[in-house]
C-alpha cells in the first residue's frame, strides 16, 4: 500500500495519474495547502521542503520498513523502477524519458509555477514579470510542440511514459497560463490523447472530491506566498 500525501496542485496529479494507471493500491492523505497543513511536524519527517506529493511505500521492493519520498519527480522514477512500467528498460529509452523528467522539473514545472504566481496571484500586477513567465511558459511550450512534431504519440516515443505524467498536468491549466493550444498543434494532439485515457480521467475526478474549493482566498495566499527562511527553522 501506498501513502500518498497529497493536494490538487500539477505535481500531485502527477502522483495519482501515475497510481491510476499502474492500479497501484494506494490511500490518499490530503495535505490542504491553502490551510498550511504541510507545516505539520509528521507531514515534515517526509517532505522536508514543505511541499507536496509525498509518499510512503510500506512494502518496499527490498523488504524492510516504509520508505517515504518527496519531490514528484523522485516519486515518479521510483514508482516507475518498483513496478518495471512506464519506463524503459534500455538505455537509449530509458535516457530519453530521463531527460524529458528533469526538462518538466527543471524547465516547465517552474517556469508555469511563475506564470501562475505573476498572472493569478500576486497582489501587484507586475507587466514585466507577467511577460517574462508567460513569454517562456510559451517558449517550453514550443520546445515540446517541436519534438513531437516527428509523429511520436508520447513525449519518450511510441510508449506512455512518466515524461508524459510529469508534463500533462502542467499543460492542463493551459488557459490561466495565457497559452493557445491551437498554437502547438502537435502538442494539442499529444495532450488530448493523454486526456482521453482513463487512469488520467479518474485522478482528475478523484481530485474533485478532495478540493472542493479550489479558489485560493487571501488567507491561503498569507500561507502559500509568505514563507521565508524562518519557516524552516
Amino acid at each position: 500500500m501506498i501513502d500518498l500525501y497529497y493536494w490538487t496542485t500539477p505535481n500531485g496529479h502527477k502522483i495519482t495519474m501515475f497510481l491510476e494507471e499502474a492500479q497501484l493500491p494506494y490511500r490518499i492523505v490530503p495535505i490542504h495547502i491553502g490551510r498550511g497543513e504541510q507545516f505539520e511536524p509528521e507531514f515534515l519527517k517526509i517532505a522536508p521542503n514543505n511541499r507536496i506529493p509525498a509518499i510512503v511505500d510500506n512494502a518496499p521492493a527490498e523488504g524492510g520498513a516504509p520508505l517515504s519520498l518527496f519531490e514528484s519527480g523522485a516519486i515518479l522514477l521510483y514508482l516507475a523502477e518498483k513496478t518495471k512500467s512506464f519506463i524503459p528498460s534500455d538505455l537509449r529509452g530509458r535516457q530519453e524519458v530521463l531527460q524529458w523528467l528533469f526538462w518538466q522539473m527543471g524547465g516547465l514545472g517552474p517556469m508555469a509555477g511563475q506564470n501562475h504566481h505573476f498572472v493569478q496571484y500576486a497582489p501587484e500586477k507586475l507587466p514585466y514579470a507577467m511577460a517574462r513567465y508567460i513569454k517562456e511558459t510559451g517558449r517550453l511550450y514550443g520546445v515540446l510542440n517541436k519534438h513531437l512534431s516527428d509523429g511520436r504519440p508520447f513525449i519518450a516515443g511510441e510508449a506512455y511514459s512518466i515524461a508524459d505524467m510529469a508534463s500533462y498536468p502542467w499543460i492542463v491549466p493551459h488557459e490561466r497560463q495565457q497559452q493557445n493550444l491551437n498554437d502547438f498543434p502537435h502538442l494539442k494532439s499529444w495532450f488530448e490523447r493523454i486526456a482521453e485515457r482513463p487512469a488520467t480521467q479518474k485522478a482528475y475526478e478523484l481530485a474533485k472530491g478532495i478540493n472542493t474549493v479550489a479558489t485560493v482566498d487571501e488567507a491561503a495566499k498569507k500561507v502559500l506566498f509568505g514563507q521565508d527562511a524562518k519557516t524552516v527553522k
